[in-house]
């Protein structure tokens, strides 16, 4: 019980640093990291950034090198089902006493940090890292699988000297932070770009491309990127990585992988939706690049690995009768692939759309993606602060988009669901989308009304 009570002060007082926002920059972070004694500094690590796909593809990828024998730290945010998710060894997340002895330690170091006026309040995902970093490094790990949390360059994860760098792709999103061009946002991305170390991109947009081929060969990294339609340039000539689709099972879905030297065929991920496959190539052309540096995962790993990669939240199916599926679409580009991936991942009648949104986002291209699809919308939001107004969103989708869809709001995102599902048909589908936090809400509800 004690341990508990430490435990959930420990998150209020995490949870309490969320009112001083975004501060992007560096100097809290390596402030607060040298009063620990610089703890990033004694482990390897691979840095993941870009606009959608980097937890699937480091969520693969640890599970890769975990299942070949290595200790693997992992750092994905936001959390999905509870705030020790966000750092796991091995996919064991940190335990609640070890978080509260943390944050014990860290705090104190806040105190002394806000007292120079030079640096200031640190932020909340600026602790959150220090915790994981110092957590990881006193762990002893092998090697830690670092998704960003924000743009790169003055992202708090940009503190590592990484292994090897990659970015999944590029859209715009955050442009209020990162710019308002494809240019501006993969300056920001390219940030984690580091001297001599390589990058391995998915990203197909040519001037993404051009951006990170000028910054790597500024820095003398090695630049790869996955197979795309379009070369970047004539003597653009060696082996790129690429996935090609298989047979779709109600579990997930197979593929072969060209890689740099390798070849596999019939792999299988229990995740849906094509664009997983990019991620997989990701995971699977960072693997040949880190054997480079050690760590070596043979056929029966790559294939174990990728077959026990664990992330939910996914085009992640609840139920089947009524089918139930969650999906954490939050931004444009992620709600267009997921309003292809879903009508022929599934077979249903009528579609029955739990949909709650974060104020901050562009709401008129997810809208317009996803709204074709649904027969009913139930418009809610998540608990967080953030969270865009459901009223204000069903208006904008009816008197601005010119949807005259049926529809209902419940702020509640339980009752929305209790509603969603009592409205389905048994050969109807229920989707849950617009944000990580609704689908972490919802999730959350679900499971623990279905225990």
């Amino acid at each position: 019980m004690e341990t508990e009570k430490r435990y959930e002060e420990a998150l209020k007082w995490i949870h309490g640093l969320g009112r001083f926002g975004i501060k992007p920059g560096l100097e809290r972070m390596k402030a607060m990291l040298e009063k620990l004694g610089n703890p990033h500094q004694a482990i390897p690590y691979v840095h993941i950034g870009g606009t959608n796909g980097k937890g699937s593809t480091a969520a693969m990828l640890a599970s890769i090198l975990r299942t070949a024998g290595y200790r693997v730290g992992l750092f994905t945010s936001p959390y999905l089902l509870s705030f020790t998710n966000r750092m796991a060894i091995d996919g064991s997340d940190i335990e609640h006493d070890d978080l509260a002895g943390l944050v014990d330690e860290v705090r104190v170091l806040v105190d002394l940090i806000v007292e120079d006026p030079a640096l200031g309040q640190p932020t909340e995902f600026e602790v959150v890292t220090v915790l994981a970093l110092t957590y990881f490094a006193r762990q002893n790990v092998d090697l830690v699988v670092l998704e960003v949390g924000l743009g790169g360059r003055l992202d708090a994860t940009n503190v590592v000297d990484p292994l090897l760098s990659i970015i999944t792709n590029i859209s715009l999103e955050h442009t209020d932070v990162l710019g308002d061009t494809i240019e501006k946002i993969a300056a920001e991305k390219a940030g984690i770009i580091k001297q001599g170390r390589p990058l391995l991109t998915a990203a197909e947009d040519p001037l993404a491309l051009a951006v990170f081929e000028a910054r790597c060969n500024e820095l003398d990294a090695p630049f790869y990127r996955l197979q795309s339609s379009e070369p970047l340039h004539a003597a653009d000539e060696y082996k790129r990585p690429h996935a090609l689709a298989g047979k779709i099972t109600a579990a997930g879905q197979y593929f072969s992988y060209q890689g740099f030297k390798i070849t596999y065929r019939d792999l299988f991920i229990p995740l849906r939706g094509k664009y997983q496959l990019d991620n997989a190539a990701t995971a699977l052309g960072a693997l040949e690049l880190l054997e480079a540096h050690g760590f070596y995962c043979n056929e029966e790993a790559v294939r174990s690995g990728l077959a026990a990669t664990v992330w939910p939240g996914r085009l992640e199916v609840m139920q089947s009768e009524p089918l139930l599926v969650m999906d954490g679409a939050h931004n444009p580009a992620a709600m267009a692939r997921l309003a292809e991936a879903f009508p022929l991942y599934f077979n249903y009648k009528r579609l029955i759309l739990v949909f709650g949104i974060m104020a901050d986002k562009d709401m008129s291209p997810m809208l317009n993606s996803i709204l074709p699809l649904a027969d009913v919308v139930i418009f809610t939001r998540p608990l967080i602060e953030r969270a865009a107004d459901p009223r204000v969103v069903a208006a904008f989708a009816r008197e601005k988009l010119g949807y005259e869809i049926e529809h209902q709001i419940i702020e509640d995102h339980g009752e929305a669901l209790d509603r969603a599902l009592g409205l389905a048909d048994l050969d109807d589908a229920v989707l849950v989308t617009g944000s990580l936090y609704t689908v972490s809400d919802v999730r959350a509800y679900y499971t623990g009304k279905n225990k």
